[in-house]
């Protein structure tokens, strides 16, 4: 079941044709004829069921298929959600057996490193899709979904997950950004501190490499693109542009016990116009924990922090700061909101450029860090490297238990 070289071959084919499906799709906005939005769930980790509950409680949806490649999490999401054994797909590829049943839309909160094929194919089927970030590992499976979703823009919609994006007081800052409120915007900060993450179970194997994905670079992305883009793709909202090049550093020095993600970055980005941002992150941190992206203008300054308050002090205007509240999940359900509705009044949406331009800057400030050079955009877009995991996994792996481990 290796699969490393196959995702090549398809990303290629994906960016160029936008996908290779071959399945009869759907009526893209069959919603008008069904009372309830019908929802294919790909991804039943912790997330995936969690989603799938704001889903229900806050849209006329119905989860009625589920896709994971460990049996185990597919049964418990199956009870949970109350979707019978005959919607239960459970293997690396069998999600494209759920896209032909009569789903109209597919949430995809599966390993990063999935997301282009699993997106791709659903677009390709006449799914709308519901995306988590990042939406890729690597530059071409960016464009890839990119290009998918652009060819079937004019039915289908495709939205990536950000909360930031939601939340009324990150609107009210950006908007006041862009008014030029804080006048020329010269530098800033964007950095993410918090805990280390724990494992799923004991590592060793390809299975338990699978389990354990945020541990590692090619199935996540590292910490920069898989955890550290909400405050990345902040910082791309406020300048209204992606990075033109980067130079960073960073390493491993506590959390060696599993993977091979870096578990601190320290990044330099240049935007146009000579804008700085300088970015760090850590992900094994005891007595600190924060997100926040901070832009320094010529009149001003906005101070924006993901669990805690947002707020501009300019010399001819002030916000007060203001709680984000629960951004997390309010964020969440603002984004299922607006993606039903889409589909309800047949006017589709696409974030997918922007969530794009988000993925490739923190895949940049990767590239950068891990040559300790610095990397232009031109350059790393011109590379399109291809990450690959190289999994081996057995018959059984679907079925292997978690083995507990000590924290």
């Amino acid at each position: 079941m290796q699969h490393g070289t196959g995702r090549r071959d398809f990303l290629k084919t994906a960016a160029g044709a936008a996908g290779v499906l071959l399945v009869k799709p759907a009526t893209a906005f069959g919603y008008a004829a069904n009372e309830t939005l019908q929802l294919g769930l790909i991804g039943c980790g912790g997330r995936g069921p969690w989603l799938a509950n704001l889903f229900h409680e806050h849209s006329k949806t119905k989860v009625v298929a589920l896709h994971d490649y460990f049996r185990d999490k597919v049964r418990s999401a199956g009870e949970k959600l109350e979707v019978g054994e005959d919607r239960q797909f459970v293997g690396l590829d069998s999600y494209r057996e759920m896209y032909t049943h009569d789903i109209d839309a597919v949430a995809v909160i599966s390993p990063s490193y999935f997301h282009p094929r699993q997106a791709v194919d659903a677009l390709e089927a006449g799914k709308h899709v519901y995306l988590a970030k990042p939406i890729a590992v690597d530059a071409p499976g960016c464009e890839a979904i990119v290009a998918a979703a652009s060819k079937h823009g004019d039915k289908l919609s495709a939205w990536v997950d950000f909360q930031t994006r939601m939340s009324p007081q990150y609107q009210a800052a950006a908007k006041a950004i862009h008014e030029g409120q804080i006048g020329n915007i010269v530098l800033g900060q964007a950095y993410y501190h918090t805990g280390r993450l724990h494992l799923q179970t004991k590592p060793g194997t390809d299975v338990a490499k699978l389990r354990n994905w945020f541990f590692d670079i090619s199935l996540s992305g590292d910490i920069i693109v898989e955890q550290n883009i909400h405050t990345i793709d902040v910082a791309n909202w406020f300048l209204n542009a992606h990075p033109v090049k980067a130079r960073g550093t960073g390493g491993r020095k506590v959390r060696t016990d599993a993977g091979d993600c870096w578990d601190h970055f320290v990044v330099t980005y240049t935007y146009p116009n000579e804008a700085l941002i300088d970015f760090s992150s850590s992900q094994f941190l005891t007595g600190f924990d924060d997100i926040c992206t901070r832009v320094f203008g010529s009149e001003g300054t906005v101070d924006a922090h993901y669990f805690g308050t947002v707020g501009l002090e300019a010399r001819k205007h002030t916000i007060p700061a203001e709680s984000t509240g629960d951004i997390y999940k309010n964020g969440a359900i603002a984004n299922i909101k607006l993606f039903h509705e889409s589909i309800a009044t047949a006017k589709p949406i696409n974030n997918t450029r922007q969530s794009a331009d988000s993925t490739l800057a923190g895949i940049l400030g990767r590239m950068a860090a891990y040559e300790g050079r610095e990397v232009t955009w031109d350059e790393m877009m011109q590379r399109a490297e291809v990450l690959d995991p190289k999994l081996d996994l057995p018959e059984n792996g679907p079925d292997t238990p978690r083995e507990p481990v000590e924290r």
